[in-house]
């Protein structure tokens, strides 16, 4: 919260879409955990260390029309591409 206010102060806000991206790629970090049965941390790692944080980050802007259950499947591709589990 330290933060927050401070940047309020500094008259620092973030924008509609940074604020849309952050809730896009968390409520899609949380769906990947849960239709995979893992734990919240052990997604975030799994997906940043094979390239799905990236494409979701790079690419929330296309992917939040999708429906959540294909991006999903795109992420596990994107991750087996780059070396995770099948």
């Amino acid at each position: 919260m330290e933060t927050v206010e401070t940047e309020k102060r500094q008259g620092k806000t973030l924008s509609e879409e940074e604020l849309n991206k952050i809730r896009f790629v968390t409520f899609m970090h949380i769906y990947f955990a849960s239709a995979y049965k893992m734990n919240k941390q052990a997604a975030y790692f799994y997906l940043k260390k094979y390239g799905g944080w990236d494409y979701l980050t790079e690419n929330w802007w296309a992917l939040h029309i999708d429906n959540p259950d294909h991006v999903v499947e795109e992420l596990y591709e994107i991750c087996y591409r780059n070396g995770g589990l099948r």
